[in-house]
């Protein structure tokens, strides 16, 4: 293998004509430059130099390796150059995980600031549900994904959590039903209710819930399901039964509901940008996390 730094050497030699005009150029002894063109014969298994009376000129070889050398020293400029691009947060690549609600609010106003600021940096967005975004993240595939925290497992190895904010549940009943005239409802009051599952699959989001219920002394009577919450507001208003959606969930309020806050308890989801180690320090990431904690802000 030869040896990139003798090959610059080399180069060094051949344009300034001798190797004692080439080491005070280079800050080094004519002695160490030397025995660096004396290694790159070596591994070139040829001569590479030869004498013209007080200097030196190129063989054939030499001539062809100070060619390479020359490409070879224009590619590391321009590798060291993208390289400190890329530490400067305005190229590389982020990739996003995200699930729908948070999709909705959440990430659009974070990517117009990545965007706006990095604007180098390519952004891979996709959408990740009913499954955890968390786990592309786990599993190499992505560098941030927002989730709801805590999971029935532990985060892998290698990601940070970062909590952006507590999402509570609201009570979502038809406009013609008797507790809609209240502004606050104990979960208890729906023990007896016919109720709109909107958290289906077993996960996260229908823990809090069966959580919350439990912690009121009953199980939610479940008679028709929705994974969609706008679709499962058109279930609730048309009068099949009560639901509990997440604030960030209700989107467009439908007209034949109403919507009231739910106590003793009110669950929430804690919802958490996870990132990978690997990533934590690029500058688009911080970026993404500074505008979604802005978002946030304004959500609650």
């Amino acid at each position: 293998m030869l040896d990139v730094r003798r090959m610059q050497v080399l180069r060094a030699v051949i344009t300034s004509g001798s190797i004692t005009a080439a080491a005070r150029n280079l800050g080094y002894t004519p002695s160490a430059i030397s025995q660096q063109l004396s290694a790159l014969e070596r591994e070139a298994g040829t001569e590479l130099l030869e004498r013209v009376g007080r200097g030196v000129r190129p063989t054939p070889a030499g001539a062809l390796l100070s060619e390479h050398a020359e490409t070879l020293s224009a590619e590391l400029a321009k590798a060291e150059a993208a390289l400190a691009e890329l530490k400067a947060g305005r190229t590389g690549r982020v990739a996003i995980r995200y699930f729908a609600t948070a999709g909705a609010s959440l990430v659009p106003p974070a990517i117009a600031a990545v965007r706006r600021e990095h604007p180098g940096v390519q952004l891979d967005l996709k959408l990740v549900e009913p499954d955890d975004p968390m786990m592309d993240v786990e599993a190499g595939n992505a560098d941030v994904a927002i989730t709801v925290f805590p999971r029935r497992t532990p985060p892998g190895k290698g990601v940070e959590l970062v909590h952006l904010l507590d999402d509570p549940y609201r009570a979502v009943l038809p406009k013609a039903h008797p507790l809609a005239r209240k502004r606050v409802l104990d979960l208890t009051e729906f023990a007896e209710e016919p109720w709109v599952g909107v958290d289906g699959l077993p996960g996260v989001c229908r823990d809090i819930l069966d959580s919350a219920c439990a912690s009121a002394g009953f199980a939610p009577n479940i008679v028709v399901e929705s994974e969609d919450y706008q679709t499962a507001q058109g279930f609730v208003a048309a009068g099949i039964g009560v639901g509990l959606i997440p604030e960030l969930g209700l989107g467009a309020q439908h007209p034949g509901v109403v919507v009231r806050r739910i106590r003793n308890p009110e669950p929430a989801r804690a919802i958490h940008a996870a990132v990978a180690s690997r990533a934590w320090g690029h500058p688009a990431v911080r970026t993404l996390l500074e505008a979604m904690r802005a978002a946030t802000a304004k959500v609650a």
